[in-house]
């Protein structure tokens, strides 16, 4: 029989807990499993109460299997060498918006507002500073890609100004409500049909990889993206990544290229 003080095994029982219901007379884990639930929650709260019903085989505590709808999403991102261009602006605010998209229509929800931001590098002080906002509001909520990217781009135009060098950007999607409840207008400018190819793209692009289509407006080169070559290898989930060993095959006896580092 296994003592709760030497081998405890029960979760949330700690050694000073477990004395505590040794003193109690309850020195084993068949003890506890047998003892009165409602008797020591009086001694130990509800906690115990419910251990010992778990114990029982009774689910007392409520395990989340599915992740909350967020009420905002945000996508942004750094970018490897500063941007000087809206051009460049132009495909990091389309690229995200569409990663944005493709979250919100993950979790079943459409939007009613896209926020746009672009910033300079903060840490640069012999730069001129820039930290730029707007908030645009859709007409009717929506959870198409190219709506989204054409209100975030909207928004850019609204704030950009040249002569700075840009470090970041981003959008965020505000008053996310979830699609099933969503109030069309009579002059409604979402289009059943249209949705259809939302869900065709997220499906080649879940089975193809990301990129596999993409909108225009994301560009093609996106020289503004972050480096990676410092990156950790992903050793245990891509075969790339995977450590070679390389085997010099000779006669240690006429070679001595081990004297040589294995050269």
């Amino acid at each position: 029989m296994q003592q709760l003080q030497k081998n405890n095994n029960v979760w949330g029982i700690g050694r000073r807990l477990a004395v505590r219901l040794i003193q109690l007379g309850v020195e084993t884990l068949q003890d506890l499993r047998s003892a009165d639930a409602k008797q020591l929650r009086s001694h130990f709260g509800v906690v115990m109460e419910r251990t010992v019903n778990e114990l029982h085989g009774m689910s007392c505590l409520r395990l989340e299997e599915v992740t909350p709808p967020k009420k905002q999403i945000i996508s942004s991102r750094s970018f490897g060498e500063m941007v000087t261009t809206i051009d460049g602006l132009r495909e990091a605010i389309s690229t995200n918006a569409v990663r944005a998209g493709e979250k919100l229509r993950s979790q079943h929800g459409v939007c009613n507002a896209v926020h746009v931001l672009i910033e300079t590098n903060r840490f640069r002080e012999q730069d001129a500073q820039y930290t730029p906002g707007i908030t645009i509001p859709l007409t009717e909520a929506t959870s198409d890609s190219r709506r989204l990217v054409a209100a975030a781009l909207y928004g850019l135009r609204k704030i950009y100004r040249p002569g700075y060098l840009y470090k970041k950007a981003g959008i965020m999607l505000m008053e996310i409500t979830p699609a099933a409840v969503r109030q069309q207008s009579l002059f409604s400018e979402e289009n059943p049909k249209l949705a259809k190819v939302m869900q065709a793209i997220d499906a080649l692009n879940g089975e193809h990889g990301r990129n596999t289509i993409s909108l225009a407006s994301e560009g093609i080169h996106q020289r503004w993206t972050a480096k990676f070559e410092h990156r950790t290898p992903h050793y245990t989930t891509d075969w790339n990544n995977l450590p070679i060993a390389k085997v010099y095959a000779c006669d240690a006896l006429e070679c001595d290229c081990v004297m040589k580092g294995g050269q």
